[in-house]
């Protein structure tokens, strides 16, 4: 017998409206059916215990499952880096694949990762973590893209449309959510044209690209929490934007009134029977929710079901979790994604045929180091260490791993591995802060809807001892640190640079006679005030599971650094905004990163889009199309070997009558260009990101425009369009 689901989903395959057909599909459901739509489908303490012991990253997790009617529901799992369910593949964290500005790269991701999470089980997924980064210091910016809308904005929406081949896809946190520590507990204040034209825009270009869900945030904003926050889940998403998916909440803590949730436009509370099949029953019967609102929250989340059903009907055999296509293309990312921010006199790359004598340095060096322990993590058991990858790209020669910078005297090379890991930065659960809201929150355990009986569990990660600068130990040991398969306290980081011991090694390993290359890692920005005391410096991320591989052949020559800083590194931190991780309330002020050193005329060290590579490509014309939506960019190679750039266009108002950015990024491509050869180029720009909101409106302020096409933002070669507009 075919289900009324399976009647509609052909029925939409062959034209028919998804909307019109679900709410049909909603109408023949009891009302207990609907509100079972509204929620997790596991019982609240079975599931926390499953989660608390490892089952977040064994198995799927269903929500809005309505049996009777054959709707299959959701099967949630995340994978901003790689589906976490299993040993799959590890990618490079978002960040680094921010600084690799390829969606088309990126779209590739996608798929890799949504045919993994589909093979899995698993139909829908929380991959696109895309808050802006603010800071620096933000715990989970390796989670996101980088410091631009735009830039977020399109590599999103290319990871988004790639994943969405198998499986619907969940943009997060909405909004404003680019604080670790005081996640449960800040309140972010913002002004009209800060939130619509900073921390929206990227959220609106991938809503208007068609992604499946939203998920809200932990924080409020204005007074108001995410979860039940009108202004942003009904008036801004659907009203304005006309985006019509679902919207669910951020696990266990995403809610802290379920009724004034729904009437918000909450759609499903993730991902347990909570607070909602606790209360919603009751409210409705009362009279003090409405049916009909449910009925609009249960068609949302039912027709996008009945949308995406071709799509994840059928599923990929499990071999394809972690296969070989999938592990190169992890490579091939982290290739891409690392970025050169110094080579003093050319001493990269190395001649692999020279036989060099290399000494590897840093507890970094001989570990894997993927990123994040929470709930991004991917828990592959195939990484490559540094230590192993340049091993691999120098077979003839004499590769030592060394923990004292005075035993590499007899080297050619010295390499320092320096950074963070999962116990610096990270995604944060901290004792006090959810026991707070645990308390008001969790049901008890012989709640006769969603109790069982059971013991309350700890959800919380053990605290560290004090939480005070969240540095690599003193002694600069990993270790346990870094041990696969277990969760680490993460959280924002207190300061931006390496720990003491990191810098004590690069000073030592810097006044020896041979070169000296750092390799950093982290999900973030570095200040260095050791940059000049060392001849090369990599930033390869959390470089995912082929990261040593990447970082060997580059140091070799095999492959060239294609990476560009998706941020702008300052000389000193109190040149970013101000960054309290202990905060419980916050202004998002309109500049920060590259606009506001620019705005405060404060040189970047490494200015955002800054990436050196293995040859020489130079911009030799740019000219703008008649209809101003194209800037054709002419590119010369004048290397010896082939390699890559990025075209970067900036715009401004010549004298603006608002306080806005000298300059913001409006467009950009990358390109490959064969040796001693000439190559052209389009890059489209998106003249929203100049546009000005005003009482609710968007106006283009008319005037003088001039685009700036370079190779990053303080290009001293940029070459100048003017544009009158308005």
């Amino acid at each position: 017998m075919t289900l009324a689901f399976e009647r509609a989903a052909a029925a939409v395959a062959g034209g028919g409206d998804p909307h019109l057909l679900a709410r049909e599909l909603v109408e023949e459901m009891t009302v207990d059916e609907k509100l079972g739509c509204l929620d997790g489908d596991s019982p609240f303490w079975p599931g926390l215990i499953d989660m608390s012991s490892g089952g977040y990253y064994r198995h799927s997790w269903p929500a809005a499952e309505v049996a009777s009617l054959g709707v299959p529901g959701i099967e949630f799992a995340d994978g901003p880096r790689g589906c976490v369910i299993g040993d799959a593949t590890a990618f490079p964290v978002s960040m680094a694949r921010g600084a690799s500005f390829d969606p088309q790269l990126e779209a590739r991701i996608g798929d890799a990762i949504g045919t993994e999470l589909r093979a899995s089980g698993a139909t829908f997924t929380g991959a696109v973590c895309m808050n802006l980064l603010r800071h620096p210091g933000w715990g989970r910016a390796q989670e996101t893209y980088g410091e631009d809308p735009h830039h977020v904005g399109v590599m999103a929406a290319a990871l988004t449309s790639g994943l969405q081949r198998h499986v619907m896809a969940c943009m997060k946190h909405f909004a404003l959510n680019s604080m670790e520590n005081g996640r449960f507990r800040i309140d972010v204040s913002v002004d009209e044209r800060t939130l619509h034209e900073v921390y929206l825009p990227h959220f609106r270009h991938v809503a208007e690209g068609g992604v499946a869900s939203v998920m809200s945030a932990y924080n409020s904003v204005n007074g108001h929490w995410c979860g039940e926050n009108a202004t942003l889940l009904t008036d801004i998403l659907r009203n304005e934007w006309g985006w019509d998916g679902f919207v669910i909440s951020d696990f266990i803590f995403g809610l802290r009134d379920p009724v004034a949730s729904v009437e918000a436009g909450l759609d499903i509370e993730m991902p347990f029977r909570q607070q909602r099949a606790t209360n919603l029953p009751g409210a409705v019967q009362a009279g003090e929710l409405d049916l009909a609102t449910v009925d609009r929250s249960v068609e949302r989340t039912v027709a996008t079901q009945l949308r995406f059903a071709s799509v994840f009907r059928s599923r990929p055999p499990f071999a394809e979790i972690g296969c070989s296509a999938h592990v190169e293309l992890a490579r091939e990312a982290s290739v891409a994604s690392t970025v050169l921010l110094r080579n003093s006199g050319g001493v990269l790359p190395v001649d692999s045929t020279d036989s060099p004598r290399i000494a590897v340095i840093g507890p970094l060096a001989a570990v894997p180091n993927l990123g994040d322990g929470g709930s991004s993590d991917v828990r592959t058991t195939t990484a490559v260490t540094v230590f192993d990858g340049l091993q691999a790209a120098f077979p003839d020669s004499h590769v030592v791993h060394v923990d004292d910078p005075a035993l590499a005297a007899s080297s050619d090379l010295v390499i320092v591995v320096a950074g963070t890991t999962k116990h610096d930065e990270g995604e944060y659960l901290d004792t006090e802060g959810t026991g707070v809201v645990a308390a008001e929150l969790f049901p008890p355990t012989d709640d006769p809807v969603v109790g069982t009986g059971a013991e309350p569990v700890a959800y919380d990660v053990p605290p560290t001892a004090s939480d005070t600068a969240r540095a690599a130990p003193a002694d600069g040991s990993a270790g346990d640190a870094l041990a696969p398969n277990e969760m680490a306290p993460g959280g924002d980081r207190r300061s931006l640079r390496l720990s003491e011991s990191d810098e004590a090694r690069i000073a030592a390993a810097g006044a020896l006679p041979m070169p000296t290359v750092v390799v950093v890692m982290g999900g973030s920005a570095f200040v260095m005030p050791w940059a000049e005391k060392v001849d090369a410096i990599v930033h390869s991320w959390y470089p995912g599971e082929q990261g040593g591989t990447a970082i060997g052949q580059i140091i070799s020559g095999e492959a060239e650094p294609a990476g560009r800083l998706p941020f702008a590194v300052p000389t000193d931190e109190s040149h970013l905004t101000d960054f309290d991780p202990d905060a419980t309330r916050v202004t998002y002020d309109y500049f920060h990163g590259q606009w506001k050193l620019d705005r405060d005329d404060v040189p970047a060290h490494y200015p955002f889009g800054w990436g050196l590579g293995y040859t020489n490509i130079g911009i030799v014309e740019a000219t703008l199309t008649d209809d101003a939506g194209v800037v054709n960019v002419d590119l010369r190679n004048d290397g010896d070997r082939d390699g890559s750039t990025v075209v970067f266009v900036h715009a401004g108002v010549a004298r603006s009558a608002y306080d806005r950015p000298s300059r913001r990024l409006v467009g950009f491509v990358k390109a490959t260009v064969a040796a001693g050869a000439t190559t052209s180029v389009a890059v489209e720009i998106d003249w929203r990101q100049l546009d000005v909101r005003h009482a609710g409106a968007w106006r283009t302020e008319p005037g003088q425009y001039v685009l700036d096409v370079g190779r990053h933002a303080d290009d001293p070669d940029a070459i100048g369009i003017p544009v009158q507009r308005g």
